[in-house]
């Protein structure tokens, strides 16, 4: 499978998310293949920069065995393309929302399972500094037993959310929030970043993985060309 492939299947699971959430039934089970994915995807960069720069690494390859490879072989543009790759991955993952997905993928290739998910909702036109707010709704193992009972409890607690949040806005000349404006999602915590969205974060991931593809591909080129 090429790197576009397994790009393509991000934004198949990426659909997934989207459809279920905010099941976390389904959230859960879509999302783990979508950092599969996105894990895979990283692994091809190495893939193809073994082949292009004549390493010879058998089986599955990381940047972790290109980089012990290169350094075993003395290969400098290879040494010099690890290092580019490391820093230019630190740096696309600065911001919080990729640096979220770096630790969850960081996360993921060490265990079997993300931390629990749990439903939250917020309003649907985002504005920094909004509160989100957690929902309990009874789930039959693990998925959502009905819309109607996540529609009560979501009308059960819209008084207070509403509250806080138009408080907060009026305090800092925003858009009011009506009660038409309140969606419910799949949110999740994990080292340092609360109440992170999961499509949202995973939605605006694949932009910042796509330009490390084609960077990559770039940087190889560069340095596998004579000149």
């Amino acid at each position: 499978m090429n790197i576009e492939e397994k790009i393509k299947n991000c934004e198949i699971y990426l659909k997934q998310i989207k459809k279920y959430d905010p099941d976390p039934f389904y959230v859960n089970h879509f999302f783990n293949e979508y950092i599969n994915s996105v894990n895979n995807t990283y692994d091809g960069i190495f893939e193809e920069a073994n082949r292009d720069f004549g390493l010879f690494i058998l089986g599955k390859i990381s940047h972790e065995k290109f980089d012990e490879k290169a350094k075993m072989k003395n290969d400098q543009n290879a040494i010099r393309f690890s290092e580019w790759f490391l820093q230019k991955f630190n740096q696309e993952h600065e911001n919080p929302y990729p640096n979220f997905m770096k630790k969850i993928c960081k996360f993921k290739s060490k265990s079997q399972n993300i931390p629990e998910i749990k439903i939250m909702i917020r309003a649907s036109n985002r504005y920094k500094g909004d509160i989100n707010q957690q929902i309990k709704v009874n789930l039959s193992k693990e998925k959502l037993r009905s819309k109607e009972e996540l529609d009560i409890e979501i009308k059960r607690q819209l008084p207070i959310f509403l509250e806080i949040i138009n408080h907060k806005r009026s305090k800092k000349n925003e858009p009011k929030v009506g009660e038409n404006q309140i969606e419910a999602s799949a949110f999740l915590d994990i080292e340092g970043h609360k109440d992170i969205e999961i499509a949202y974060a995973s939605e605006i991931y694949i932009p910042v993985m796509k330009r490390l593809v084609d960077e990559s591909r770039k940087k190889i080129k560069e340095l596998t060309t004579w000149k």
